[in-house]
């Protein structure tokens, strides 16, 4: 395989077996926020295994701290052996780094992304994929999950996920009404999920609290779920269906997001 700016890292101690789980979201640290019910599947499972894609270079985070002094440069040198250092406490399988820029991510003319995205996804062929939420609010992450879908729908139905999930980063998804929402029970091994996420220091250092936000997120989805029974898990993570964008190629994605913000507000009108 010949990534158009990218890498392949293979971490030490990686978890051998077919790649059932795959990851493609746009920073390092994203999928440890969102991905985490891949990530311990995989690493409980005995035949299957859980791959990342992370899309951009990490060049242009924030810094403050003892990063505050950093170049973009050595920016990526430092989120690139952060998100190294994931994959080994986390055994996934594999780690693709594709090293664009947020700018050209979010470039809907500009498919090498997409065409990376073709060539990974035919060469593992996974059964599960997890990208961003089309509800998000971060523009790089709508640029991603936009061609995550571009690509995919241009493979033949028999090499497409047999899954597809938007998950929750920037903006969580516990306001989708239930029906529609999809649950995932990560209680299993908090303190892996902690470790993953504390390994992203150049994020936290600047005062971004994004194990505690993440893990505390992930007790709120579990608690709030419902108001008249007890709580059937510790901890739980959100996600979206977005295999209703592959079965219709011709459903507009704007149209499909919409239609959960409408939903919602079907679900508002008959309670008032």
């Amino acid at each position: 395989m010949k990534l158009e700016k990218g890498f392949v890292y293979y971490p030490k101690n990686r978890k051998e077996g077919k790649v059932k789980y795959l990851c493609i979201c746009a920073h390092q640290d994203d999928n440890e926020i969102m991905a985490v019910d891949g990530i311990l599947k995989g690493y409980y499972s005995r035949k299957y295994s859980f791959a990342l894609v992370v899309t951009t270079d990490g060049g242009g985070s924030a810094r403050t701290g003892e990063f505050k002094d950093y170049t973009d440069e050595m920016m990526k040198k430092v989120r690139i052996e952060e998100q190294e250092e994931a994959a080994e406490i986390g055994r996934y399988n594999s780690l693709y780094m594709l090293n664009y820029s947020s700018k050209e991510v979010k470039d809907k003319e500009d498919d090498r992304a997409t065409n990376d995205y073709i060539q990974i996804i035919k060469e593992l062929k996974p059964e599960v994929i997890y990208t961003h939420s089309i509800l998000d609010k971060h523009p790089t992450h709508i640029g991603v999950v936009l061609k995550v879908i571009k690509a995919i729908r241009s493979l033949p139905e028999e090499e497409q996920p047999k899954i597809f999930y938007g998950c929750e980063v920037w903006r969580g998804l516990d306001w989708i009404n239930d029906e529609r929402k999809i649950g995932f029970d990560v209680s299993r091994n908090e303190k892996l999920q902690k470790r993953i996420l504390n390994v992203f220091r150049s994020q936290i250092a600047g005062g971004k609290s994004y194990t505690k936000a993440s893990i505390g997120r992930r007790y709120q989805n579990a608690t709030y779920f419902q108001s008249h029974s007890v709580d059937s898990y510790k901890m739980v993570s959100y996600a979206i269906d977005l295999k209703p964008l592959l079965k219709n190629p011709q459903l507009s994605v704007k149209e499909y997001a919409l239609s959960f913000v409408e939903d919602l507000r079907k679900e508002v009108e008959g309670l008032l």
